[in-house]
């Protein structure tokens, strides 16, 4: 599979995702992650190119839906859900594209 822009990686697939830097992933954007956290033990945000701590009210707003996330470079979030992924375990990742 091929795929240019950021996306989400989810129970019920993968699917393309809008935001394109750390500052569009409010939590809105991750409706579709909060939707689906019924089947959901860890979200993994990838932040693009570096690591940037997400805010305060999106960490609430994940909490309030019972999603624990991990925060971190883009790169790293794509090898860690792979490996979790293949450890059986309920994750999910959204991952802003790097150029």
């Amino acid at each position: 599979m091929s795929h240019r822009g950021s996306i989400l990686a989810l129970p019920s697939g993968i699917h393309a995702w809008p935001p394109r830097a750390p500052s569009d992933i409010t939590p809105a954007a991750l409706d579709p992650a909060v939707a689906e956290a019924a089947q959901i033990d860890l979200l993994l945000i990838g932040t693009g190119a570096q690591l940037v701590p997400i805010g305060p009210r999106l960490r609430q707003r994940l909490g309030e839906a019972g999603l624990r996330a991990d925060v971190m470079s883009t790169g790293v979030a794509a090898s860690t859900y792979n490996v979790l992924l293949a450890e059986d375990r309920r994750v999910a990742a959204a991952l802003l594209a790097v150029d």
